[in-house]
């Protein structure tokens, strides 16, 4: 599936059916947000941002569709899985870029993540994928948002308390 063997020469999926169909018929794929192979595979390990804390594998996302979602639409299965996490490249910076892997979970990060090794990179997700998969979750009938992170959380305002209210009679 690779081009010539080097990590970040793989072949670009261009259509999000194509890539429901990889998922379809492969399982053990996760999809990672990063400037790739050649920066990831060198130490196979990411970092938790809030601690500073190498873990023993790549963060990436399941792309594997659950039992429960019981034959519904893998391209909709897919375009949620990308939907989710597609601030990323916004949020990361420049080169920032999806790509399928298949590798072993090892452990999981703070955010429940899985942590992935042996990793077998296998494409890359074009950025019309990305679009199509927006399109896809807005035309669903319930709003769904991404997964990101502001970075400032903010308490809660307290809510007032009903008083007693009126006196009967009054």
């Amino acid at each position: 599936m690779s081009g010539s063997g080097a990590p970040d020469d793989l072949r670009v999926v261009h259509e999000l059916a194509g890539l429901a169909a990889l998922v379809a018929e492969r399982h053990g794929l996760y999809v990672r947000w990063s400037r790739g192979p050649r920066t990831d595979l060198g130490a196979t390990s990411s970092t938790d941002e809030l601690t500073g804390v190498r873990m023993p594998g790549l963060s990436a996302n399941p792309l594997d569709v659950e039992d429960w979602w019981e034959g519904r639409s893998v391209e909709l299965w897919v375009a949620r899985r990308l939907y989710d996490y597609a601030h990323l490249p916004h949020d990361k910076g420049p080169g920032v870029r999806p790509w399928v892997l298949r590798g072993r979970e090892t452990g999981r990060g703070p955010d429940n993540e899985p942590l992935v090794v042996d990793v077998e990179p296998l494409c890359w997700i074009g950025p019309h994928v990305i679009a199509e998969a927006r399109e896809a979750v807005a035309r669903q009938e319930s709003e769904w948002g991404t997964l990101r992170r502001s970075g400032h959380w903010s308490p809660p305002r307290p809510r007032p308390v009903p008083g007693p209210g009126p006196a009967p009679g009054r």
